[in-house]
């Protein structure tokens, strides 16, 4: 194990979405603002998690909390599978992002910053890939991902299918982005981790991944409501629908 701490910079050269901040000393705080990730899910109509719920229905201008609900955990775990990805890709790593451990601010706009508190550079992954996608799948869709969704669906009642749904979407998007952005040689490397990902529990069966000559394309087999915000919306590009379902 090095003393240095992983070189998290790497990460915001893909995107914002990638982006991790990390202290680089033992003891060092986090820049003002960032609260731990367990208070951001704290429970309750005044939990800051519902809070932003309905701020998220203001902006859309929906009436509907299970919609602003759906979209606001489509864009959080957006954030997870980004960081998460692209560190196992780029950093043969799976940060540790867990409710008790990581901190999180939310600006204004943008998605929402990301701290962990420091922790030497672990060794090497190993060159086979399927050690990193199980760690992927335990860290991310089995930890981070799964609390994340207790703590939506304790504000917002929302089907368990739906959020995995959202998150298979989310990992493919960040594939997308990863694809387009990072260097060559781990186009490859990123789609065969997230195809296992997506062929196993929890997530198999919530959509088809197909290889494309720009890079990968994702359909899954679920709705996440968007097209609910209204008549203009229309449906996202990986949509089990084809058309906006007529609304009663």
């Amino acid at each position: 194990m090095n003393d240095a701490p992983p070189d998290y910079g790497r990460l915001a050269a893909v995107g914002p979405y990638f982006a991790l901040d990390a202290a680089t000393a033992p003891g060092e705080d986090p820049p003002p603002g960032f609260r731990p990730l367990r208070e951001f899910y704290a429970p309750g109509p005044d939990g800051p998690l519902a809070r932003r719920v309905r701020e998220v229905a203001r902006r859309l201008g929906t009436a509907e909390p299970r919609v602003a609900a759906s979209v606001l955990h489509l864009g959080l775990a957006a954030r997870f599978c980004s960081v998460g990805l692209g560190a196992a890709v780029l950093l043969g790593e799976v940060p540790d992002l867990g409710a008790d451990r990581a901190r999180v601010r939310v600006p204004e706009q943008g998605p929402i910053d990301l701290w962990l508190p420091y922790r030497p550079t672990a060794e090497p992954a190993p060159a086979d890939r399927a050690p990193l996608a199980d760690r992927f799948r335990r860290t991310v869709v089995e930890g981070q991902l799964a609390d994340l969704a207790a703590a939506v669906r304790a504000a917002v009642p929302l089907s368990a299918g739906l959020l995995r749904g959202n998150t298979a979407s989310a990992l493919a998007g960040a594939l997308r982005v990863l694809d387009a952005h990072a260097a060559p040689g781990t186009a490859a490397p990123a789609r065969a981790l997230v195809a296992e990902v997506l062929g196993r529990p929890p997530l198999a069966g919530t959509g088809t991944l197909t290889g494309t000559p720009g890079g990968s394309a994702f359909r899954r087999t679920s709705c996440c409501l968007y097209y609910r915000v209204g008549p203009r919306a229309g449906i996202c590009g990986d949509c089990c629908f084809t058309r906006a379902p007529g609304r009663r």
